[in-house]
């Protein structure tokens, strides 16, 4: 189908299918990509078996979510463990094919209000992962969260401070994720996509919709169904220099409980309205 040739589904959009079924979802649609998620790629039997049905369905893994969690204190059991965790992410992206690993940075440690220290120890973590991923032909991706993520989620709140720390490393080991529910409010945001540019690892959209659920992280809506301007935030990401995957990607209990082939079909019509034209 024209139009469609750099869009993925990252199978977080349809939660309740395996991989393999998000894979023949895909496939039967025309969506030509897919984007995996750890717990199912294990579901599936391993990163091997995960990269054999995807290459069975004639499919390309855009990326492998996630990695980081990077702010437990230095020293702490739960700083190595999530630094070997990081490692595996890695091999296993690198066994799927896929050269992008996205990276969530991790919220506060419990007990501590330390931002600044915080934020440090997603530096030190990616210095110390940065040339492992490179080994393996894997660039980490830091994807910048919300504010309101920042406690929980991502002491990376912003484009600016995620290109921050990854100009400190070579552009084909650390790059960025834009992400249109996390960054479209960023007054700075067209500067820093512009500033971006080569490190821009992955595209990801949906819309910011209101009002926010309970669960703020379940706020996503399909692209097209609330505020975000797409079309010139699109062009500013080509502008940049980025050609790759477009993946959408929704968490919603709404799109959840949905057929999976109906949510792909959605998926599709929005994608060339309001994100193929620009």
């Amino acid at each position: 189908m024209s139009g469609i040739q750099r869009l993925s589904l990252n199978q977080i959009t349809t939660r309740g299918w395996t991989l393999a079924e998000a894979a023949r979802g895909c496939a039967d649609a025309g969506i030509p990509a897919i984007g995996l998620w750890r717990d199912k790629v294990a579901e599936a039997g391993g990163a091997a078996r995960a990269a054999e049905l995807v290459r069975d369905a004639g499919l390309t893994v855009s990326s492998l979510c996630r990695g980081g969690f990077f702010t437990a204190p230095l020293g702490s059991k739960a700083r190595t463990a999530a630094l070997d965790d990081n490692r595996s992410a890695i091999e296993e992206a690198a066994v799927l094919g896929t050269d992008t690993l996205v990276l969530v940075c991790g919220g506060l440690p419990e007990g501590s209000r330390d931002l600044p220290a915080a934020r440090e120890r997603v530096r030190d973590a990616l210095a110390e992962l940065a040339p492992f991923a490179g080994a393996h032909g894997v660039r980490l991706a830091v994807e910048p969260l919300h504010p309101m993520f920042c406690a929980d989620r991502a002491v990376v709140s912003t484009l600016g401070q995620a290109l921050d720390l990854a100009e400190e490393f070579p552009v084909e080991q650390v790059g960025v994720v834009v992400d249109s529910y996390h960054v479209w409010w960023d007054p700075e945001l067209y500067a820093q996509i512009a500033r971006a540019g080569a490190r821009i690892a992955a595209y990801q959209v949906c819309d910011w919709t209101l009002p926010l659920p309970a669960d703020a992280l379940l706020g996503r809506g399909h692209v097209g169904d609330g505020v975000i301007d797409f079309p010139p935030l699109s062009r500013a990401v080509a502008a940049a220099g980025y050609a790759g995957w477009i993946e959408v990607e929704l968490f919603n209990q709404d799109v959840w409980d949905a057929p999976g082939e109906r949510t792909l079909r959605e998926v599709i019509e929005r994608h060339l309205k309001h994100i193929a034209v620009s």
